[in-house]
């Protein structure tokens, strides 16, 4: 209504100019023209800076495009109005970071992190139509088969469309030129990779009920949504018609936002391996001064059954992890485990230990010897060194031999 009653004011303003003699005259149309251009800027900054929802900032931006299109075509100078809709611009785009950093939470916190299961082609299709997913050996498989990927990888690339389309909304009708909508629409989708989007995977990736199978497979998630990065691309460059490799044209970043990403989970995937090996090292409960059991052979601890049985399981897991960060992770549990058992032996509050324990903590390393090989990783091993007699009197009884200190070392292939 109030740009109505300004456009209304100066089109009967212009009839007047040009239909009388003597009533007005250009210079004063002209004059009146400027001060009323301050007033109805200053009036649309001051409004519009309280608007928080994009709807209303694009019907806005609309009415002013109109009211400016049509008092230019009645020769009013009109570019501080598509300069203030420009300024505008940023706030739209703000307001936008915002509404989809909400549905970028949502969509993370509503994911169950595990692969989505397909039934049917029907199913297939469905997916691979929100999300362009190429493997060929996936699509050779019978149904029922598992798609990479949890939910969120479709519903944060279909978000990252939906933004990009709102971002072309407001850049329709501002007499920019290809090149300039497209150079605005990749900016804004960069801050939206860089900001908005990174800060929600982080906060996914931080939060305290996240377990290791949730962190494998963020990682497989980012890795696709990665892998995706140049379909967007297309995508912009297609609802543009500006060329991805246009000289000057600006590159997304998610390239890199997915890769911080994945670190992050691969560090919290490491950190949270060792507080969980940490848990079970906590039950070992060492005689220290047990005597040597007599024929027959020993049993591993129990906490350290308990402990390889949640390896197993955990790097069951990590085989659909890349190779590199399987391995890492692997090698960063069996040095954990290694250094952990040398604290206890070498703990100074052990004054002393007995054959027995040494050799109970002998089978314990065996026994993870004997499981760790499969991985590739760390090798446990026994060396018989001298022994000091300040350290382990016990052990230098006449009855036994000098080199009776068992050293245990983790030695990476």
């Amino acid at each position: 209504m109030y740009l109505t009653l300004w456009e209304s004011f100066f089109v009967v303003e212009d009839h007047i100019l040009h239909t009388t003699q003597g009533l007005v005259n250009r210079a004063y149309v002209e004059e009146l023209w400027e001060l009323a251009l301050s007033k109805i800027i200053a009036a649309l900054r001051t409004h519009s800076s309280y608007c928080d929802n994009p709807d209303l900032v694009l019907d806005l931006k609309n009415l002013i495009v109109l009211f400016a299109d049509t008092l230019q075509g009645y020769g009013f100078p009109v570019s501080q109005l598509f300069d203030m809709l420009l300024e505008m611009r940023e706030q739209y785009g703000e307001i936008l970071l915002k509404r989809w950093n909400i549905t970028f939470r949502q969509v993370l916190d509503q994911d169950n992190y595990s692969p989505i299961p397909v039934s049917t082609d029907q199913e297939y299709k469905h997916y691979t139509s929100q999300f362009p997913l190429q493997d060929p050996e996936l699509e050779k498989l019978p149904f029922p088969k598992k798609l990479p990927f949890s939910e969120f990888v479709p519903k944060v690339y279909c978000q990252l469309k939906e933004f990009i389309y709102a971002c072309l909304k407001y850049s329709e009708d501002l007499h920019l030129s290809s090149t300039e909508v497209d150079d605005m629409i990749r900016k804004s989708t960069n801050l939206l990779l860089t900001r908005t989007l990174s800060h929600c995977l982080q906060y996914a990736i931080k939060k305290k009920n996240v377990g290791l199978a949730e962190l494998v497979q963020v990682i497989i998630n980012t890795t696709h949504l990665e892998q995706s990065c140049h379909f967007l691309e297309e995508f912009i460059s297609n609802i543009t018609n500006v060329p991805p490799d246009t000289a000057n044209a600006t590159k997304l970043y998610g390239t890199s936002t997915f890769k911080d990403a994945r670190h992050a989970a691969e560090a919290e995937i490491y950190t949270s391996l060792n507080a969980k090996i940490d848990q079970f090292l906590q039950l070992a409960d060492y005689d220290w001064m047990a005597a040597v059991q007599g024929g027959g052979t020993l049993d591993a601890s129990d906490y350290l059954i308990d402990l390889i049985a949640f390896l197993r399981s955990t790097f069951s897991v990590f085989t659909n992890l890349p190779g590199k960060v399987a391995q890492t992770a692997c090698m960063s549990a069996c040095k954990h485990i290694s250094t952990s058992l040398m604290q206890l032996l070498l703990d100074p509050e052990v004054r002393q230990i007995s054959m027995g324990a040494l050799h109970q903590l002998y089978t314990d390393v065996k026994e993870c010897e004997s499981e760790f090989p499969t991985f590739l990783l760390f090798i446990f091993t026994f060396l018989i060194q001298p022994c000091p007699p300040f350290l382990f009197p016990s052990l230098h009884a006449p009855s036994l031999s000098s080199s009776a200190l068992l050293i245990f070392t983790s030695l990476l292939l």
